[in-house]
């Protein structure tokens, strides 16, 4: 027995069955690349779902954790310390925002925006004013409120009665939403791309359109950048790139290049809101992972960094257009932007993405799915051009061995 394995039978006792890992236990990564315990090595273009941005044992994040770690390793939000104020004026200094409220998730993040959004139009008057719209094939997070938003009955099933005040509407119809939206919205969320659902993009003009209707309607627009922001789609964040504004923006993932670090971003005219006693966390802003996110932060800001994630995603889309069309349709679309790519298999292909997981990973390649159809990579930012090309031939690879 390897030692992956006997980790994945010692977790099966231990571990809740909500997860379904795979049987390798990581033990450590440089850049790209990751070990498990057995020394076997990996190129990782899942990086932690999104998260290690900066790819594993980064120099200026380990250097920034470690420092921190030994002069003070939390406070609590009754007390300041220096990394989190110094980490939310460049979050702030990057996008439309006026405050900031660090959390631990991106699900946390999303229920301080449906707060926050709320409680808004309460201090305006509008008592009624309480409903949230999301759009089908949405993903907003685990806990209640971020589920009730989740327009996805399979993650509702078994755990009713979802909260109230959640209306659903197909993506991609301004039509449709401008007849959901009412008097009674608080808000409307939007992921920039769906990224579980599919690695879904929004069609030219969508995301202004959303705007419009807000704006029509008296409500405040959300944008859901957990998955999609700090350079992930080659912008700071992914709205960017339609050119919008929102008025709430939830974010996690990677921020903080692998520590658990959420924020919810807005308009001092909505963040007045959430006055003492509204809503608090214990550990949003701990000094580590804040530290961390100034570290990442320095890295995200550089010259030419995010139009090297730009053209790496390029790399990446074209290749998987490619291997689509010589393994005879098994990609019939290639979908998103940077570094947050997903590979729809064709329909006449007798495999899941499941099982196109398991196969790139016996050719030493981590990749993940969006859905049971849809091939994920969200690789570490850093990325070069030859590690998407030795990624490209291990899926290559991985597909010769399925078709």
């Amino acid at each position: 027995m390897s030692k992956s394995q006997e980790y994945a039978s010692r977790a099966e006792a231990v571990f809740l069955p909500n997860y379904r890992p795979a049987p390798v236990a990581l033990d450590r990564g440089e850049g790209a690349f990751v070990y498990d315990v057995d020394g076997h090595r990996y190129l990782d273009l899942v990086a932690g779902i999104a998260v290690s941005a900066l790819g594993h044992a980064h120099p200026a994040l380990t250097r920034a954790v470690a420092e921190q770690v030994n002069k003070i390793a939390h406070t609590s939000m009754l007390y300041l310390n220096a990394p989190a104020v110094e980490l939310a004026e460049k979050i702030i200094g990057t996008c439309f925002a006026d405050q900031l409220y660090f959390c631990n998730s991106g699900a946390e993040a999303n229920e301080a925006a449906i707060k926050v959004a709320r409680r808004a139009a309460w201090d305006r008057g509008d008592k009624d004013r309480v409903r949230i719209v999301s759009f089908v094939h949405s993903f907003h997070g685990r806990t209640y409120g971020a589920l009730a938003a989740t327009a996805q009955p399979k993650y509702h099933e078994g755990f009713g009665p979802m909260p109230e005040g959640f209306d659903y509407v197909e993506p991609g119809d301004p039509e449709a939403l401008a007849k959901v939206v009412t008097e009674r919205t608080a808000a409307v969320i939007i992921e920039p791309i769906q990224a579980e659902g599919g690695v879904r993009e929004h069609p030219p003009g969508f995301l202004a359109a959303v705007r419009q209707i807000c704006d029509a309607a008296g409500a405040l627009m959300i944008v859901d950048e957990v998955q999609t922001g700090f350079g992930r789609t080659g912008r700071m964040f992914a709205h960017q790139h339609e050119g919008v504004e929102p008025d709430i923006m939830s974010l996690a993932k990677g921020i903080a290049g692998g520590l658990p670090l959420g924020a919810m971003v807005c308009r001092a005219e909505v963040g007045k809101s959430l006055v003492v006693g509204t809503h608090a966390t214990t550990y949003g802003t701990n000094p580590v992972a804040c530290a961390a996110g100034n570290a990442v932060m320095g890295v995200l800001t550089q010259p030419g960094f995010l139009e090297q994630v730009d053209a790496v995603g390029a790399t990446l889309r074209a290749g998987l257009t490619e291997l689509g069309l010589r393994h005879r349709g098994a990609f019939t679309a290639v979908r998103g932007k940077g570094l947050l790519i997903g590979a729809e298999l064709g329909p006449d292909v007798g495999f899941d993405a499941k099982a196109l997981v398991e196969a790139c990973r016996a050719q030493g390649v981590l990749t993940h799915v969006a859905g049971p159809r849809v091939l994920r990579l969200v690789p570490p930012l850093i990325l070069t051009e030859g590690q998407a090309v030795e990624g490209l031939q291990a899926i290559d690879r991985a597909l010769s061995t399925l078709m």
